[in-house]
């Protein structure tokens, strides 16, 4: 059982406003964290729970989310507070309410990602590390994207998957990917743009008026078509989302093969957390960049 009172304190000191959690209750969905509704008769807060030493996740977490926010384009989750004692770290979020019965307009959803993707930085990362999932994700600054996603992305990810035990082909693949990956840049110069950067369907929904919303982000800045891309990874969203996107901020040529130099991040990222089952998807993705330039 929880100390919800300890919480509920932290809460009550920032807000400048007390607050006592009298109902608490579980929201499913998650695969990393533990989640709560917790309220009283004023007040409602969505908090994540882990582990103590997974702190830093939420203070991370926290700062993305407030990134984000100052960017005023798609409404996020406001970050509350976080804490932790000796068992336990938390992330208190404030509480939206998603809609129940209509789905909100898709193409809000995409002009509103292609208002965010024109907030830039002048270099690609971020002023800290977080995670995607709970894997960690380095943001070392630099002035030059593809030498950031080659050391930063798919190195990192490729020398963790050794780690845990996947060698042989996937890394001699990896390591010939990693040598000509400038070629697939050819003529593009990305800029630094605002990313959500862990933009699948289960990271977006609308409120209870229709607006979207994102949260669980994975933040930084980078070339704005690994949001887009990772869009398509996993079923792909409306084609509303898409044709408002694009009539913003249209795309540049070549991003139907960068995209897979992108979710190879990804589909890697899963190989490293969930197992087995998608070396061959990341081997098949390399083996289809490789022809691209053979």
């Amino acid at each position: 059982m929880y100390n919800w009172s300890e919480i509920s304190a932290q809460i009550s000191s920032v807000t400048q406003s007390h607050f006592n959690a009298q109902q608490v209750s579980a929201i499913g969905g998650g695969c990393i964290n533990q989640a709560y509704c917790i309220a009283d008769e004023q007040q409602r807060y969505f908090i994540k729970l882990n582990t103590a030493q997974n702190l830093s996740m939420f203070e991370a977490e926290a700062a993305g989310l407030k990134e984000l926010v100052q960017s005023d384009t798609i409404r996020v989750p406001h970050p509350i507070c976080y804490g932790q004692n000796n068992h336990t770290a938390w992330l208190v979020l404030e509480y939206i309410q998603f809609s129940d019965n209509t789905r909100g307009n898709d193409a809000d959803l995409g002009a509103g990602l292609a208002a965010m993707h024109h907030i830039h930085a002048a270099n690609f990362g971020w002023v800290r590390d977080n995670t995607i999932g709970n894997t960690p994700q380095i943001n070392t600054q630099s002035s030059d994207w593809v030498f950031f996603w080659r050391t930063h992305r798919l190195s990192y990810q490729l020398n963790l998957a050794k780690t845990n035990g996947y060698t042989g082909k996937l890394q001699s693949l990896g390591e010939q990917l990693l040598i000509e990956l400038d070629q697939f840049f050819d003529g593009s110069s990305p800029q630094a743009s605002l990313l959500h950067g862990d933009l699948w369907s289960g990271n977006y929904n609308f409120d209870d008026k229709g607006h979207p919303i994102f949260f669980d982000p994975a933040t930084y800045y980078g070339d704005r078509e690994t949001d887009i891309a990772m869009t398509e990874l996993f079923g792909g969203f409306s084609n509303s989302f898409y044709s408002a996107y694009r009539h913003e901020y249209p795309l540049d040529s070549g991003y139907n093969v960068r995209k897979v130099v992108y979710n190879l991040y990804h589909i890697l990222n899963h190989l490293n957390l969930f197992g087995g089952s998608y070396r061959n998807q990341a081997e098949q993705m390399i083996n289809r960049l490789l022809a691209e330039i053979r």
